[in-house]
């Protein structure tokens, strides 16, 4: 199960690392578009309606430029083409350094529209990499400081506008403060979703793989049972031709041969009425909640490890529950009991606690716990769940997911000697997910 979770994680590459995140080269046209159409027409009010002068040439090449480069684009790739980290970064810091030109002509950071600058770092965070990100905001670091020591004239109504150093030295580092906070907000919560839409899809792909060896145990026992009427027809066939043919004869070898591999196919199907999938679990047969423990944490045991199932009551009436096995208990049970068994020393008790009120089942280990710094984390996607860092940490996050659509929920902590997890229904949350007919 470990080496699975790992190729899944593998095939979604972890949003921690450094995994594959492209821009869509046409939704980055659309925003230059709107930059370019924006800028051409501040310019245009600003000189003809406010009547403020302006480098009106160098400012329209600007503007041309990055619509020639977005026109050359078009027709260059498609439009479902996405960009590599490298082709985004590039043209996100042309952004940044065209618009900086555009401030230079225009005031500098005394311009209003300064606060722009912010834009290509947040759409790179939302985005691309971290690295890149940095990157990016260094940039902006840098063409801030430059207008800021070398600012232009504002253009104003009577001829120019200079704002006090100490104001522009304000500007500069709301600026940059903002750049950082923003930027590292944005892929903050960017990386966030990225991770648990990786980590949603690994649970989907597992649960597929546990309903796909159900399925399988399925179809296993309906081809033994159907198979079952005309081998046995053909059993006592090779009996009564065993019978008949004489011990001298030149086919009584081939008789007992026949007699002998129709027994051995008997065998095999009956096998696979017995163990229809992988985990010996007949689907949709309902079992005891202790017994269906049993079964897995016997899969994952350890020889050096003892392994105790019980069942405890608060009241000699309560009766244990049967449950169907369903792909998502198992594979969430799975999870958890095998990181249990993975940690613990020598021994791990799964307990079943039968109260009026609720049903539990704890998991517990004499292994090293959990780490202060991961216990408020556990759930999340792509932590590792113990004081040693090998694994992904999907395990948890998984079953915790999956647990979660049978109403119950997990509680995670430290005993004195091991760790403890927790598997908590209400009595209506497991009724109504496990009903008794």
């Amino acid at each position: 199960m470990r080496g699975m979770l790992r190729g899944v994680a593998a095939a979604f590459g972890q949003a921690t690392g450094g995994g594959d995140r492209r821009l869509r080269l046409r939704t980055l046209i659309l925003i230059r578009w709107i930059a370019i159409v924006g800028q051409a027409f501040t310019i245009a009010v600003v000189h003809f309606s406010l009547g403020f002068e302006l480098p009106l040439w160098p400012l329209f090449a600007a503007v041309g430029l990055s619509a020639l480069i977005n026109f050359g684009l078009s027709f260059s790739f498609g439009a479902t083409t996405r960009l590599t980290e490298r082709r985004a970064a590039l043209l996100l810091g042309y952004d940044i350094l065209q618009l900086a030109f555009l401030l230079a002509l225009t005031g500098g950071l005394q311009n209003p529209f300064s606060i722009l600058l912010i834009v290509p770092v947040t759409l790179s965070a939302t985005t691309l990499s971290l690295r890149t990100t940095v990157v990016l905001s260094l940039i902006v670091f840098a063409v801030a400081t430059w207008l800021a020591l070398f600012p232009s004239e504002l253009p104003w109504y009577e001829g120019t506008f200079r704002l006090p150093a100490l104001y522009v030295a304000g500007l500069w580092l709301a600026l940059v403060l903002g750049t950082a906070l923003i930027a590292g907000y944005a892929w903050r919560i960017a990386d966030e979703a990225r991770r648990l839409s990786d980590a949603l899809a690994a649970t989907q792909m597992a649960l597929a793989r546990e309903q796909q060896l159900s399925a399988l145990g399925g179809l296993a026992a309906a081809a033994a049972h159907d198979l079952g009427s005309p081998l046995a027809t053909i059993a006592v066939t090779a009996r009564e031709l065993a019978n008949a043919v004489p011990e001298d004869s030149p086919l009584a070898e081939d008789v007992a041969e026949l007699v002998g591999q129709s027994q051995r196919c008997r065998e095999i199907l009956r096998s696979l009425g017995q163990r229809p999938d992988s985990e010996g679990l007949r689907p949709f047969t309902r079992m005891p909640l202790s017994a269906l423990l049993t079964t897995i944490a016997d899969s994952y045991g350890r020889p050096e490890v003892q392994l105790d199932v019980m069942v405890e009551r608060t009241s000699g009436e309560l009766a244990e529950p049967h449950l169907i096995p369903t792909p998502e208990l198992k594979h969430a049970f799975a999870n958890l009991i095998d990181n249990a068994i993975k940690f613990a020393r020598r021994r791990v008790r799964i307990v079943v606690l039968l109260d009026a009120e609720l049903l539990e089942v704890s998991i517990e280990d004499d292994g090293p716990g959990f780490s202060p710094e991961v216990l408020e984390l556990l759930g999340e996607p792509y932590i590792s769940t113990r004081q040693r860092s090998d694994g992904l940490g999907l395990g948890v996050f998984i079953a915790e997911t999956l647990l979660a659509r049978s109403g119950a929920t997990l509680q995670f902590g430290n005993l004195p000697n091991g760790a403890r997890v927790a598997v908590r229904w209400s009595r209506a949350a497991f009724e109504a997910f496990a009903p008794e007919k």
